[in-house]
């Protein structure tokens, strides 16, 4: 028989080599398979516990917080409610809620001076904001809310803001109101003395008639915001 001639040796070489890679990549697939069904295997048996085994958690959304909120002094009495300067605020997305709660006030007998929304909307219950001069008016109303947010802040008349948030359903039945007029008024748990919270308090909103302040502008003309942009 005679010898192959170089061209065909060459095809046969070639042959060989093509059979001897799809050898190699068939055993590594193989291979490759075996380890991946011995590994779930291990993990549905609880040989080996999964990489993402814990389970899901639900983001939830933080009610907003606020400092502790100033005890009042020692011998303040519940303010009459006449007396009690009220802004009712919509923190919530329901509409007209601040009017319904506001005349809800008024036949109380509080002084509601306005109502309007809450700019950015509120994510807790309700928030009563209120000035040192405002404080036993806070106090008061506060005993129509349940479990209400007090938050002192540097405004200096006897206004006081009730917001309802988001999950705000109604006002306390005014049958389990507790307030006294001759009894001093008790305050909120974790409350600090007032002058401790005056020392952290924020600005307070303006005053009625008042504008906010404009911001200061440079030696050309601009303003500051305008300036560092």
């Amino acid at each position: 028989m005679a010898a192959p001639t170089n061209p065909e040796r060459a095809r046969q070489l070639r042959r060989r080599h093509r059979r001897e890679r799809q050898a190699v990549v068939f055993g590594g697939m193989v291979a490759a398979m075996a380890v991946a069904g011995l590994g779930a295997a291990a993990v549905y048996t609880g040989v080996v516990e999964a990489p993402f085994a814990r389970e899901f958690t639900t983001l939830s959304t933080p009610e907003p917080t606020t400092a502790p909120p100033p005890c009042p002094p020692e011998g303040t009495l519940p303010v009459v409610y006449a007396e009690t300067q009220v802004r009712v605020l919509n923190g919530t997305g329901t509409a007209g809620l601040a009017g319904e709660v506001g005349n809800e006030l008024v036949a109380r007998g509080f002084a509601v001076q306005d109502t309007e929304n809450f700019p950015g909307g509120y994510a807790g219950m309700s928030l009563i904001r209120f000035g040192q001069a405002g404080l036993g008016a806070a106090y008061t109303l506060a005993a129509h809310v349940e479990t209400p947010v007090l938050e002192l802040d540097l405004r200096e008349d006897a206004t006081v803001d009730l917001v309802l948030g988001s999950g705000f359903t109604t006002l306390l039945d005014p049958t389990v109101i507790t307030l006294s007029p001759d009894e001093p008024l008790a305050g909120a748990p974790g409350c600090v003395p007032l002058d401790r919270a005056l020392q952290t308090a924020p600005e307070g909103p303006p005053a009625e008639g008042e504008e906010a302040e404009p911001e200061a502008a440079t030696a050309d003309g601009a303003t500051e915001e305008e300036s560092a942009g």
